[in-house]
Protein backbone atom coordinates (compact mmCIF):
# COMPACT_ATOMS: atom_id res chain seq x y z
CA UNK A 1 0.00 0.00 0.00
CA UNK A 2 1.58 3.01 -1.04
CA UNK A 3 1.52 6.21 1.39
CA UNK A 4 0.01 9.38 -0.59
CA UNK A 5 1.58 12.53 -0.79
CA UNK A 6 -0.57 14.18 1.13
CA UNK A 7 -0.16 11.81 4.08
CA UNK A 8 3.46 12.28 4.11
CA UNK A 9 2.83 16.50 3.80
CA UNK A 10 0.74 16.61 6.96
CA UNK A 11 2.85 14.34 8.89
CA UNK A 12 6.39 16.22 8.04
CA UNK A 13 3.95 19.72 9.48
CA UNK A 14 2.76 17.92 12.52
CA UNK A 15 7.14 17.53 12.78
CA UNK A 16 7.66 21.20 12.44
CA UNK A 17 4.62 21.71 14.92
CA UNK A 18 6.16 18.97 17.23
CA UNK A 19 9.24 21.34 16.70
CA UNK A 20 8.17 24.40 17.86
CA UNK A 21 5.96 23.10 21.24
CA UNK A 22 9.51 22.00 21.83
CA UNK A 23 11.02 25.36 21.42
CA UNK A 24 8.14 26.79 23.16
CA UNK A 25 8.94 24.39 26.09
CA UNK A 26 12.87 25.45 26.08
CA UNK A 27 12.41 28.90 26.10
CA UNK A 28 9.31 29.52 28.63
CA UNK A 29 10.17 26.69 30.81
CA UNK A 30 13.77 25.59 30.11
CA UNK A 31 15.43 28.66 28.95
CA UNK A 32 17.57 28.89 32.83
CA UNK A 33 17.59 24.80 33.37
CA UNK A 34 20.72 22.76 31.17
CA UNK A 35 18.45 21.82 28.45
CA UNK A 36 17.97 25.43 27.61
CA UNK A 37 21.87 27.06 28.26
CA UNK A 38 23.19 24.04 26.01
CA UNK A 39 20.34 24.17 23.18
CA UNK A 40 20.69 28.42 23.22
CA UNK A 41 24.25 28.36 24.32
CA UNK A 42 24.07 31.23 26.72
CA UNK A 43 25.34 31.70 30.58
CA UNK A 44 23.12 31.54 33.26
CA UNK A 45 23.83 35.03 34.11
CA UNK A 46 22.53 36.03 30.55
CA UNK A 47 19.65 33.13 30.86
CA UNK A 48 18.68 35.18 34.20
CA UNK A 49 18.45 38.86 32.34
CA UNK A 50 16.73 37.18 28.97
CA UNK A 51 14.00 35.12 30.53
CA UNK A 52 11.16 37.56 30.18
CA UNK A 53 12.04 37.81 26.42
CA UNK A 54 12.59 34.25 26.13
CA UNK A 55 9.44 33.56 27.83
CA UNK A 56 7.42 35.59 25.10
CA UNK A 57 9.43 34.25 22.32
CA UNK A 58 8.66 30.89 23.45
CA UNK A 59 4.67 32.17 23.43
CA UNK A 60 5.18 32.60 19.73
CA UNK A 61 6.56 29.84 18.74
CA UNK A 62 3.86 27.94 20.30
CA UNK A 63 1.22 29.88 18.18
CA UNK A 64 3.37 28.90 15.61
CA UNK A 65 2.64 25.31 16.54
CA UNK A 66 -1.33 26.01 17.20
CA UNK A 67 -1.77 27.38 13.92
CA UNK A 68 -0.04 24.09 12.32
CA UNK A 69 -2.26 21.98 13.80
CA UNK A 70 -5.25 23.96 13.68
CA UNK A 71 -4.89 23.87 9.66
CA UNK A 72 -3.97 19.64 10.12
CA UNK A 73 -6.97 19.84 11.62
CA UNK A 74 -9.50 21.24 9.33
CA UNK A 75 -7.93 18.90 6.92
CA UNK A 76 -8.49 20.50 3.06
CA UNK A 77 -9.91 23.43 4.28
CA UNK A 78 -6.63 24.42 6.49
CA UNK A 79 -4.78 24.13 3.32
CA UNK A 80 -4.25 28.74 3.34
CA UNK A 81 -4.09 28.34 7.18
CA UNK A 82 -0.80 25.73 6.94
CA UNK A 83 0.64 28.08 4.01
CA UNK A 84 0.30 31.33 6.41
CA UNK A 85 1.87 29.72 9.54
CA UNK A 86 4.52 27.98 7.10
CA UNK A 87 5.55 31.28 5.50
CA UNK A 88 5.25 32.84 8.87
CA UNK A 89 8.01 30.55 10.44
CA UNK A 90 10.22 30.46 7.16
CA UNK A 91 10.34 34.72 7.29
CA UNK A 92 10.88 34.11 11.22
CA UNK A 93 13.61 32.03 10.58
CA UNK A 94 15.46 34.37 7.85
CA UNK A 95 15.11 37.02 10.49
CA UNK A 96 16.85 35.04 13.20
CA UNK A 97 19.28 33.51 10.70
CA UNK A 98 20.06 37.46 10.26
CA UNK A 99 20.15 38.34 13.66
CA UNK A 100 20.44 35.70 16.20
CA UNK A 101 22.12 32.74 14.88
CA UNK A 102 22.77 31.38 11.29
CA UNK A 103 21.49 27.80 12.53
CA UNK A 104 18.24 29.14 12.66
CA UNK A 105 17.52 28.98 9.17
CA UNK A 106 18.36 25.32 8.96
CA UNK A 107 16.17 24.96 12.21
CA UNK A 108 12.92 26.55 10.93
CA UNK A 109 13.19 27.90 7.49
CA UNK A 110 14.20 25.12 5.20
CA UNK A 111 11.48 22.87 6.84
CA UNK A 112 8.97 25.31 6.35
CA UNK A 113 10.15 25.56 3.27
CA UNK A 114 10.28 21.74 2.21
CA UNK A 115 6.77 21.69 4.07
CA UNK A 116 5.75 24.58 1.70
CA UNK A 117 7.13 22.79 -1.46
CA UNK A 118 5.17 20.02 -0.48
CA UNK A 119 1.94 21.46 -0.24
CA UNK A 120 2.38 23.02 -3.82
CA UNK A 121 2.89 19.19 -5.08
CA UNK A 122 0.44 17.56 -3.19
Amino acid sequence: MAISLTLITNLFIAVIALLHLYILVLEMFLWEKPAGLRAFRNTPEKAAATRVLAANQGLYNGFLAAGLLWGLWLGDAGLHIKIFFLLCIAIAGIYGALTAARKIIVIQTVPAVIALGLLATS
